[in-house]
């Protein structure tokens, strides 16, 4: 007597909750995250790198400006993480869908999806891994993340316009489009939803105190902890990684040059006049902090060296080697009132690794363009 064998059933894509209204649902915070990632990036990218025309314009106030863009930056992008990943799992059937292609328009849309979720992981993650300083592929992370990025909003653009119709269907809890739906989906949809809400929610809170003083106790995850440092304040870069030793700041002085070049010791600036000014220091890692600096203004000494008041500098640094050892600045922050050549952070002489014996300090600037170790400053 033969018995039958039984067979598993076959394997489909078909499930509750893989639809468009759980993928509509997801996407508009998805797409929120993308937006201010990308709005914030731009202002980030062109703050560190800014063309010849905008240098002179770019603003030095509100003076947290930068700490407030650039912590958003980071934000949205570590809660567009989990984001992606739930919206990915909405859609992934109609990844395997067959035919792969119906249409003219049908491929237009699998392009657009293939463009926009490669763009998608490849930003998200390689922004995650540059909070934390890790760098494993070969190219620059900079310009590929900010090249990247208008790729990832132009996929994003062609996706919706191709989508619309099915957007717009879904958007709303009692549009037409809906009705097809199967009511027994709702409760679920909700818990999904409520889930997927409760995960970015503790991703974010977990990891925003590195930027958000009032939420530093639930800085659980985030890769710096503001209020750990010398001085109180991170360091990204230690003297020892550029190079800077106690030896080689011994006999240091300050040439500024322009019509009226000059030097100075550390102790004939120490006896110019003193300024001090509290501002933040924000890196593009996403961290940033508060701190009382002190030193002789910027515009002081371009002034002295015969800079006039429409002066722009630039600024070198003693490091050896490294991307922002020479740094230019641009008029309005050469100028403000709030930018320093700091001699101390916190009351206290500057430590090494804060850039002893002198460091920029100005508003509304990434922390890259904060010059630590300055050899030389020139009028530009």
């Amino acid at each position: 007597m033969r018995f039958p064998i039984p067979h598993d059933p076959p394997v489909t894509f078909k499930a509750r909750l893989h639809d468009a209204r759980t993928a509509t649902a997801i996407g508009r915070w998805l797409g929120l995250a993308v937006v201010v990632c990308f709005v914030t990036g731009v202002l980030s990218h062109y703050l560190q790198h800014p063309p010849h025309w905008l240098a002179d314009r770019l603003p030095p106030r509100p003076y947290w400006g930068y700490h407030l863009t650039q912590g958003l930056h980071v934000a949205c992008g570590t809660a567009a993480v989990p984001l992606l990943l739930a919206k990915l799992w909405a859609v992934y059937p109609r990844l395997f869908a067959w035919p792969p292609v119906r249409s003219v328009r049908h491929a237009l849309e699998r392009a657009s999806v293939a463009v926009l979720v490669a763009a998608g992981v490849f930003e998200l993650f390689s922004g995650l891994l540059n909070t934390f300083q890790w760098y494993p592929w070969p190219f620059s992370f900079v310009p590929v993340h900010f090249a990247l990025s208008w790729l990832l909003l132009g996929s994003l653009l062609l996706h919706l316009a191709v989508k619309w119709p099915q957007i717009h269907a879904h958007w709303t809890r009692r549009s037409p489009g809906t009705l097809a739906l199967p009511e027994a989906d709702g409760p679920d949809r909700r818990a999904l939803l409520t889930a997927v809400a409760a995960g970015v929610g503790a991703v974010t809170l977990t990891t925003v105190g590195q930027s958000v003083t009032a939420l530093a106790r639930f800085d659980l995850f985030a890769p710096r902890d503001p209020a750990v440092g010398p001085q109180g304040l991170p360091v990204n870069r230690t003297a020892s990684a550029a190079k800077v030793t106690e030896a080689s700041v011994r006999d240091w002085r300050l040439t500024v040059t322009g019509p009226r070049p000059y030097t100075l010791t550390l102790d004939e600036l120490r006896a110019m006049p003193q300024y001090e000014v509290t501002l933040p220091l924000a890196c593009v890692e996403g961290w940033s902090k508060s701190a009382r600096w002190s030193g002789v203004r910027v515009r002081d000494l371009l002034d002295r060296a015969g800079g006039g008041p429409g002066a722009r500098a630039r600024v070198v640094s003693l490091e050896a080697a490294g991307a922002y050892r020479v740094m230019e600045m641009g008029r309005e922050y050469a100028q403000d009132p709030l930018t320093l050549l700091a001699l101390r952070l916190n009351g206290e002489v500057l430590s090494l690794d804060h850039g002893y014996p002198a460091r920029i300090i100005a508003p509304n600037r990434p922390g890259v363009l904060q010059t630590k170790w300055v050899g030389r400053l020139e009028v530009a």
